[in-house]
């Protein structure tokens, strides 16, 4: 997974910081923002691979910034976070050109596992 950019969107701003570490100390190269708008701006200027998204962000929520990267860079792939422990919004986020959903808290060698599968499934 070497050369693998990661963007890693949201508001819990210890999380992000945490697993952009975790993810680097492990060959990705992952930037992290607590803000949508942010993440929609980054994405647009240096495109990552993949996204990790939560869902449940104040402003601009998750859905929406799905929403929007699968509008300006659909090969993007995504991959939803949500901790409120109800599939709703994952299965949401998938009918909306989400890659996959994980549950919070996150095992980072499953996250790393879908990151493989959703860059694997890219034609």
């Amino acid at each position: 997974m070497q050369n693998l950019k990661v963007l890693l969107v949201d508001d819990e701003e210890e999380f992000v910081t945490t697993l952009a570490e975790r993810l680097e100390l492990r060959g990705i190269q992952a930037r992290s923002v607590t803000d949508g708008e942010i993440a929609l701006q980054m994405i647009e200027t240096n495109p990552p691979r993949v996204v990790i998204l939560d869902v449940m962000m104040p402003g601009l929520g998750g859905l929406e910034v799905l929403k929007r990267i699968k509008a300006q860079k659909p090969q993007i792939h995504v991959i939803l976070l949500t901790g409120r422990g109800s599939t709703k919004e994952g299965i949401e986020g998938m009918q909306r050109g989400a890659f996959d959903y994980l549950m919070k808290p996150i095992n980072i060698e499953e996250l790393i596992k879908k990151m493989q599968e959703a860059i694997k499934s890219q034609p």
